[in-house]
């Protein structure tokens, strides 16, 4: 059970094959963040909300029992297409690594049974819900990069 948490941890930080969230959101150049690339369908500030957003959900359905996700999907996505300002998108990073340090912690944590059923879920698993996170965070961290690279092209 060790070595499985441990792996599972590893995805979570984004170590091996992946990009982790820190490398790709480093230095994002604030002149991009509120930008398309071509007919790319977000902009970095909607897809770090939206990584953002989504990692939080998932954490809180795993700790809090009478937790409502927001409603799907414009509760996953910011109502605009750039950061209000700096502080905001400073904040969205910070509260992400937070949120991410706290699921980590999940997973570590020896006394969590990572194949028992999540009590208010239907089925769910922390074990699922982790490989959710990370799965997820991949996905759209490499659209981020992608975007930042076409961005950084023109």
């Amino acid at each position: 059970m060790d070595a499985l948490r441990e792996h599972v941890l590893n995805l979570l930080a984004g170590k091996g094959a992946h990009v982790s969230f820190v490398e790709t959101v480093a230095d994002f150049p604030a002149e991009l963040r509120g930008k398309r690339a071509g007919t790319a369908p977000h902009t970095a500030w909607q897809l770090l909300e939206h990584l953002r957003i989504a990692q939080r959900d998932i954490l809180d359905f795993c700790r809090n029992p009478k937790h409502e996700s927001p409603k799907w999907p414009e509760g996953y996505w910011p109502p605009t297409e750039t950061a209000p300002d700096v502080k905001a998108w400073d904040g969205s990073v910070r509260q992400f690594n937070e949120d991410a340090k706290e699921m980590s912690k999940l997973i570590a944590d020896k006394k969590a049974d990572l194949f028992a059923a999540i009590p208010s879920g239907k089925g769910q698993t922390l074990l699922r819900e982790a490989l959710l996170v990370a799965d997820h965070n991949a996905y759209h961290l490499g659209q981020l990069m992608f975007l930042r690279k076409m961005l950084e092209a023109e």
